[in-house]
């Protein structure tokens, strides 16, 4: 038996909640994982895993015996990057999932530049709005717009989206411009609806000025989960759209968007980057976070006496 693989098989197994999931994230089979655990029990003389026929509970001396594992296995990750001067920069696989038009307009074209820093790190980026499960999924860190609703999870403020009221052209000769945040309420307009990944409904919109609040749903025909859709469906005419300043701002230049509702302000929208709480910070995980954090204060950066 490797230890190494062993332990690594039995930390995946707690953090996944079960051996198929394990095996999939590991690139090994389902029987071989089981067998790397079972033989870590023997060696042990210490049952680490209560396992039935649809889940997978660590014991309590599994759970004290993870907590050591997992700073192990981090540890040596560490010793493996430091054991030369050639060696010293960051590598491995660092897998993430972000937004995709931040993906799109920000983090893909700052890469060449992140690579020539880094270029052992090899990063699978997930490109989604959907809600990730970071754990069984085994993905390092999430970069997320909006207050994080998953307690658990650690996280770092990288920047504040500002965001803005925006119509296209061939929308407002058709629907006109209205001038006040109810008339989205009215059976004339029409927003573009975001669907939010883990509830499934409309987000709401607030808006803000000289003391007069506004909080409203809007009436849509088209709704969607992905922001590049959700700005595809804005350009094509479809409805009122709700963007943060980095997306609205090159199709404000060539007149393909136009701001609606002068005054009136939106709460900016925070951008996280998540982690899991059991899951070391890595040297190639910090400095990712610190790449979106350093790009993020250039475009978006976090509002004064926010915390980073």
């Amino acid at each position: 038996m490797d230890r190494f693989d062993a332990m690594q098989a039995f930390a995946r197994v707690v953090e996944a909640r079960s051996f198929t999931k394990a095996a999939e994230t590991l690139h090994m089979s389902k029987t071989s994982v089981t067998q790397l655990v079972q033989q870590l029990e023997a060696r042990l003389r210490v049952k680490l895993l209560n396992r039935t026929t649809r889940k997978v509970n660590v014991t309590a001396d599994g759970a004290a015996y993870y907590e050591r594992v997992v700073r192990l296995l981090a540890d040596m990750d560490d010793a493996e990057t430091s054991l030369s001067s050639a060696s010293a920069l960051p590598r491995g696989r660092l897998r993430v999932d972000v937004p995709s038009p931040l993906a799109r307009m920000i983090l893909v074209p700052a890469l060449p530049a992140f690579h020539a820093h880094y270029p052992d790190i090899q990063l699978h980026m997930g490109v989604s709005d959907r809600m990730v499960d970071l754990i069984g999924e085994n993905v390092d860190c999430v970069v997320r717009g909006g207050e994080l609703t998953d307690q658990s999870l650690m996280a770092r403020r990288v920047g504040d989206l500002q965001l803005g009221v925006y119509a296209s052209p061939s929308y407002l000769e058709h629907a006109g411009a209205p001038s006040h945040p109810w008339e989205l309420e009215d059976t004339h307009h029409r927003i573009v609806g975001f669907l939010g990944s883990s509830t499934g409904k409309i987000f709401p919109y607030v808006m803000q000025r000289d003391g007069e609040r506004i909080e409203g749903q809007g009436r849509y025909a088209f709704a969607v989960d992905d922001g590049n859709a959700y700005l595809a469906a804005g350009l094509a005419g479809l409805g009122i759209l709700w963007l943060p300043d980095y997306m609205a701002k090159p199709h404000l230049a060539c007149g393909e968007l136009v701001p609606l509702f002068e005054g009136w302000h939106l709460d900016p929208m925070p951008l996280y980057v998540a982690f899991p709480p059991n899951r070391h910070v890595s040297t190639k995980l910090r400095v990712f976070i610190d790449w979106v954090a350093e790009l993020m204060a250039r475009h978006a950066p976090v509002s004064a006496g926010r915390d980073s």
